[in-house]
């Protein structure tokens, strides 16, 4: 059975996300309006802003979500596993970590899998961690690798992209990364989604979460035959 999604259906999906260095307080306070408007899933935000975050969502439903280790995941296990644990403390109910991407390139599996199973064990079981592993930077072999070590590390997400790199969410890299990591984990698609077609069409590729700066425009800006012809 083919069920169809409609642009407001696509809110509850939506990470919600600002994660640029120029954000000020008074963008961030505008972000969580805006995701309280429209029932975004969460907002995605810097560490720095968890605390405000929490403050302005509490009561809403809408979750925080912080970042660990972004956007290049190229430093020490502890510092990114610090990083979200103060972010927890402030308010964080979700962890997008990036993935050490360099040992990832250079074979060094193991590394990968202590960095993650370190940000993994502050996260506790209460604290939903996903891992950002830059599918554009990656062969094929070594998605499909990372995606099992998350898996092994006990992690809850695998993430495409930090949308800061070479390139963001590619249809491909979600079908590939569900085919993966299956039902017991989710994928979280990220990076370039700007349209309701194209947000669409991850979800159906398999992404159970978007990431995207551009939520306002694709659950407003979709004409009504377009979200008929969506297939989810």
């Amino acid at each position: 059975m083919t069920a169809l999604i409609a642009p407001a259906d696509i809110a509850k999906y939506i990470d919600h996300t600002l994660l640029k260095a120029d954000a000020k307080s008074e963008d961030i306070e505008k972000l969580c309006a805006e995701a309280m408007q429209n029932q975004f899933f969460s907002v995605c935000i810097n560490g720095v802003y968890a605390a405000q975050c929490a403050k302005l969502l509490k009561g809403s439903g809408v979750k925080v979500v912080s970042v660990a280790g972004f956007s290049l995941g190229a430093m020490a296990a502890r510092v990114k596993a610090c990083e979200a644990g103060a972010a927890i403390e402030d308010g964080a109910e979700e962890i997008d970590m990036v993935m050490n991407i360099g040992a990832m390139k250079s074979g060094n599996l193991k590394l990968v899998e202590e960095d993650m199973a370190a940000v993994r064990r502050v996260c506790g079981s209460s604290i939903l961690l996903k891992v950002i592993i830059e599918t554009c930077l990656l062969t094929t072999e070594e998605i499909i690798g990372a995606c099992k070590i998350a898996k092994n590390a006990g992690l809850d997400f695998v993430k495409t992209s930090t949308g800061f790199s070479a390139a963001g969410a590619a249809v491909e890299h979600v079908a590939l990364i569900k085919k993966t990591v299956g039902s017991g984990m989710g994928v979280k698609a990220a990076g370039g989604i700007r349209t309701f077609s194209c947000a669409a069409s991850m979800i159906s590729a398999g992404a159970a979460r978007l990431g995207t700066s551009n939520g306002l425009s694709i659950i407003k800006g979709a004409p009504a035959q377009d979200a008929n012809s969506i297939g989810y």
